[in-house]
């Protein structure tokens, strides 16, 4: 069953018809990029899925349930465009931050012992390769590791989907291959599907399975991939480790 499905949506900002009658499904275990030039609708499609705007018309389905009843939120994470981009003084500790992505699950005030809290914490650090940096302050850390702490902060509650919205803009080049390989992984490994906006298309590419292409004009295809791949970048493309 497809994990994602999105029927016949649309959706249109006052001054401007953004997504037309979009229809497309994920499936479980996919790894699917979302590609298209500024202003095609890309970040406006993830909140439209995250019910964080609503649809004009036409339905989203998770995991099989209508969107706009969906309450199994902590099945979902989403990691924003703007997730680095917040005041480098701020005084929070890397496990604070991660921390931070339980509460959507148990609430503010649901119990959750200490002990059980650290371990999911610490887990989420490990998979990211972060466990070390745990007391650093985050604002003290590279664009790399910022960004490995958020999808840090995203994993902490075991999602299903994780949506990452353009999650390698403002980092170094060497940096972006690794958040793209890390992201693999947990795609691979831990069978969690990934749905994000890219405009680093070579080098996730190669870990992603699936493309979702939005025109210009509005119009949306997912195509494989591979064969994304020998239509747009064909020969250009090299892959380094």
């Amino acid at each position: 069953m497809a994990i994602l499905k999105v029927d016949n949506v649309s959706f249109n900002y006052p001054d401007k018809n953004i997504i037309k009658d979009f229809s497309f499904e994920v499936e479980k275990g996919d790894f699917v990029c979302i590609v298209g030039t500024n202003g095609t609708g890309k970040s406006t499609l993830l909140k439209l899925i995250l019910n964080l705007l609503k649809p004009d018309k036409g339905n989203i389905y998770i995991d099989g349930e209508n969107s706009k009843n969906f309450k199994s939120f902590n099945k979902i994470s989403y990691v924003s465009q703007k997730a680095t981009d917040f005041n480098s003084g701020f005084p929070a500790t890397v496990t604070e931050v991660v921390s931070a992505g339980l509460y959507p699950k148990y609430g503010f005030f649901k119990f959750i012992s200490k002990k059980e809290r650290e371990k999911k914490v610490l887990n989420a650090l490990k998979t990211v390769g972060m466990a070390e940096y745990s007391d650093r302050i985050i604002g003290r850390l590279s664009g790399g590791q910022q960004q490995r702490v958020f999808i840090a902060k995203a994993l902490v509650n075991n999602p299903s989907i994780i949506f990452l919205d353009e999650p390698t803009v403002g980092i170094d080049v060497k940096a972006v291959d690794s958040i793209c390989c890390l992201l693999g992984d947990l795609n691979k490994k831990f069978g969690i599907t990934i749905i994000m906006v890219t405009h680093d298309i070579s080098s996730i590419i190669y870990h992603s399975n699936k493309i979702l292409q939005i025109s210009d004009d509005g119009n949306v295809r997912v195509v494989s991939s591979e064969e994304f791949g020998k239509e747009t970048i064909g020969k250009h493309v090299h892959h380094h480790n």
